[in-house]
């Protein structure tokens, strides 16, 4: 199974998915797309927490 991140159950009017073999890949993807694509500066543990909370298995 892949672990699975919307964009959009982040909370970003984004339709980027994001998939991965483990979480943590799927979190650096993750921080990755929210940099270049969404301009986020910096990713808060705050923002880490939201985005590990959303993650599905498919």
């Amino acid at each position: 199974m892949e672990k699975v991140i919307r964009c959009r159950d982040v909370g970003f009017d984004c339709d980027g998915v994001i998939k991965a073999k483990t979480e943590e890949e799927a979190l650096a993807k993750a921080t990755e797309h929210a940099k270049t694509s969404h301009g986020v500066r910096e990713v808060t543990p705050e923002m880490v927490k939201k985005i590990k909370s959303v993650i599905k298995e498919e």
